[in-house]
């Protein structure tokens, strides 16, 4: 694969991209999933990749329309799926880039166990899940990373159960690139969504995401300027070198690049091992 030159957002045009015919957007105002596809977008342009050599599979979810937007071979699965139709289809056609967008409440609790079985396989394929910490598009219920305390329509008095860490997750299952960012530093997501395209085997990136209607509101979290910006405090430092506190994760939430692994991917195994049950050699 050959990689451009480093493209500034000023060259970069996400409409070359979309289906325009499918705007005005559905999504809220603020609501950070449009950074972070326009993060997935600039990636593939940086890296010369064809619209017509990548397929999305999304699930059910805020983050499963956007595929709608995205002028590529795409597909808008069953809710919790997206990484096991996703698994069919890089093994069938090894030849494309297959990229799932996902959610947390997709991607954690429906569909957990695909998610298990998708690093402990190593199949090719990169998984973004936008973390929201909630059902946006459903009602607002709690999701498995709603942080502490925070109030949903399913947990009127504030959620006690703990949040799920999925990078740790995906890293124990045996995903062999793992990395997390959050919305606001849509540059260095970029990169990170690129390095997850260029690893051969399975990624997955947690993108930290906002819900400003349905979250924001009800916690009193603010704007979306205001939730992005504590969503960045969680994982810069300030001036002085120490963590700000705030309610959004605990502190500190590691960013950038979590774990890589050099571990063969799916195919290298599988076809070897058709090779001799045929009796090649």
């Amino acid at each position: 694969m050959n990689i451009a030159p480093h493209i500034s957002a000023e060259q970069f045009d996400i409409r070359d991209f979309m289906r325009l015919e499918a705007f005005p957007h559905f999504l809220c105002p603020g609501c950070g999933h449009g950074m972070a596809l326009r993060a997935l977008m600039w990636a593939l342009y940086e890296n010369n990749i064809s619209m017509d050599d990548l397929a999305v599979v999304t699930g059910i979810g805020c983050s499963g329309r956007l595929g709608a937007y995205i002028d590529a071979n795409t597909f808008h699965v069953t809710h919790g799926r997206p990484l096991a139709f996703a698994t069919g289809l890089a093994l069938a056609r090894p030849d494309l880039h297959v990229v799932v967008i996902t959610s947390d409440g997709d991607c954690l609790a429906i569909g957990g166990n695909h998610l298990i079985h998708s690093c402990r396989r190593n199949v090719n394929m990169t998984c973004l899940m936008l973390n929201n910490e909630v059902y946006g598009m459903t009602g607002g219920q709690v999701s498995p990373t709603t942080s502490a305390t925070r109030y949903t329509t399913t947990t009127p008095g504030g959620n006690h159960e703990p949040v799920f860490d999925a990078c740790k997750l995906a890293e124990a299952a045996g995903a062999s690139f793992v990395g997390r960012e959050v919305t606001m530093q849509v540059p260095t997501l970029k990169d990170l969504v690129s390095e997850a395209l260029l690893h051969d085997g399975f990624s997955f990136v947690e993108i930290i995401s906002d819900c400003t209607e349905i979250f924001g509101r009800k916690n009193q979290l603010g704007d979306s300027a205001e939730m992005i910006l504590s969503q960045k405090a969680a994982t810069r430092p300030d001036s002085y070198g120490s963590k700000v506190d705030t309610p959004f994760r605990p502190n500190p939430l590691p960013t950038g690049v979590l774990a890589r692994a050099n571990r063969p991917e799916y195919r290298a195994n599988l076809v070897p091992a058709k090779q001799k049950e045929l009796g090649g050699g």
